[in-house]
């Protein structure tokens, strides 16, 4: 079981500067083991204060990029220049400053008409690069997670489908309450990371984050509640405003 941790900060800016020191120290750290550094990022509104900061100058030139592959966690059904991608917000925040880091990022082509294809092509992606033990999901250095209003992580959404599934390494998944498919990594995949590291902000998010962390499991209801590294650790990084609501005694500060 993993090992939990819950820290609060003032302001998104502040969490969002926690969240690019630990990219950063954690890159350099798999560099000098001479090992590649993989890492998954999610899509939303609150990765991009944290992805532009390791683009500015004062991150992006401390990190190895050579070493470092970057994954999505998921994606919308939708073109890649759509306003609503994922990767044109990781491209738009990140990898256009940072040639290095475009270099080796790995888009997930949710796009395609044949989505089970993209899903088979993506895992197989994950595997030629991080290239796990046979039977093994492939093992992240690290995975960004947020965390919706409704108490959904990556696109694993309340009553979806994709919250069942133990076998594959990524999947469609169709959200009924957006009348959309996403692409997402499953809970073999988040949960035989070395750490997840959660980023959550803002008041719309605190009541969930409750449910969550200290509700009865309802995993239906609070996919979040099923992101448990078996050998690894969780680390919930979170504003404030969203943590108004949690036990005092659980929080620690940064």
């Amino acid at each position: 079981m993993s090992e939990e941790k819950i820290r609060t900060f003032p302001t998104l800016e502040e969490l969002s500067r926690a969240a690019a020191d630990h990219f950063a120290a954690l890159a350099r750290r798999r560099a000098l083991g001479k090992q590649i550094f993989s890492v998954a990022i999610s899509g939303g509104k609150t990765p991009q204060a944290f992805l532009s900061l390791l683009a500015s100058p004062e991150f992006s030139g401390g990190i190895p990029w050579e070493n470092t592959h970057i994954f999505q966690v998921d994606e919308r059904s939708v073109p890649p220049d759509h306003p609503q991608s994922n990767y044109r917000m990781i491209r738009e925040s990140l990898l256009a400053a940072v040639p290095s880091a475009a270099a080796h990022f790995h888009r997930m082509k949710a796009e395609q008409q044949d989505r089970d294809a993209a899903s088979e092509e993506y895992a197989a992606e994950l595997g030629n690069t991080m290239m796990p033990a046979e039977g093994q999901a492939p093992r992240f250095d690290l995975i960004f997670l947020g965390m919706g209003p409704d108490g959904h992580t990556a696109s694993l959404f309340p009553g979806s489908k994709a919250i069942a599934e133990r076998s594959r390494w990524v999947c469609p998944n169709y959200v009924e309450k957006l009348q959309a498919y996403r692409l997402t990594l499953t809970f073999p995949v988040l949960n035989a990371a070395s750490e997840v590291v959660f980023v959550v902000s803002g008041p719309d998010k605190a009541e969930a984050l409750r449910q969550v962390l200290e509700g009865p499991r309802n995993l239906d209801h609070y996919p979040a509640q099923g992101v448990h590294p078996e050998h690894g650790k969780a680390t919930w990084l979170v504003d404030d405003a969203a943590a108004r609501l949690l036990d005092t005694a659980q929080r620690s500060a940064p």
